[in-house]
């Protein structure tokens, strides 16, 4: 099965857009410095973020998980030509140098990064969010969404990473952290504020469009 999830993702990469010279070195040195690499979106994930937001020509993105910077980037090709992207992360030490590559990118002065409780940084950025991406503590997923979904446009877009987590939602006998995300699966099937699809991308992309 592995095998064929490797055969699946290589060819996936081989017929999407490629990726730039800068998010390729990002991806590099992620793998060459970080103790837990696969936290990156990678090539496929990112060009499906890349063109979920080049449709919704965001004004205002929100990402919680800033990691090395690779989605963040991928986020902000969509962005409106006056669109701003908020970015926080709690990690300090990945600080310098993931500024370094925002700075390299051509999207530098449109990312604002904030290190901190991404709970203690929302209510600080005013006004509202075309669209989400929720990326980081899985135990806080359901907190984020019920935080943040009044302060989505109408039509805009909510992204969840790691809904599949690792298959884990399909075992008998689940963990504490998979019951988390069965929960947050499970809830936000059932809420009519959105509407909602799964993609089976890596590691499941919960994708929800606020009505």
């Amino acid at each position: 099965m592995l095998e064929n999830e490797d055969a699946l993702t290589t060819y996936l990469e081989k017929t999407c857009d490629t990726e730039s010279e800068l998010l390729k070195r990002i991806n590099r040195e992620t793998y060459l410095r970080e103790t837990m690499p696969h936290m990156l979106s990678g090539h496929f994930q990112g060009r499906v973020l890349s063109m979920l937001a080049k449709l919704m020509k965001p004004k205002s993105v929100l990402e919680i998980g800033t990691f090395t910077g690779y989605a963040t980037l991928c986020l902000a090709e969509g962005l409106d030509r006056e669109g701003v992207l908020h970015t926080i992360d709690i990690n300090e030490e990945l600080e310098e140098r993931v500024q370094g590559y925002f700075d390299a990118s051509r999207f530098g002065e449109q990312i604002k990064y904030y290190i901190g409780d991404a709970a203690e940084i929302i209510p600080k950025i005013a006004g509202d969010f075309d669209l989400v991406f929720i990326d980081a503590d899985k135990k806080r997923n359901l907190y984020y969404f019920e935080t943040l979904i009044d302060r989505v446009s109408s039509g805009g877009l909510l992204l969840i990473d790691n809904v599949l987590w690792k298959g884990r939602v399909f075992a008998n006998n689940p963990g504490n952290q998979t019951k988390k995300v069965i929960e947050l699966n499970e809830t936000l099937a059932k809420d009519s504020r959105v509407e909602k699809l799964i993609l089976p991308i890596r590691d499941g992309l919960f994708v929800l469009r606020k009505k």
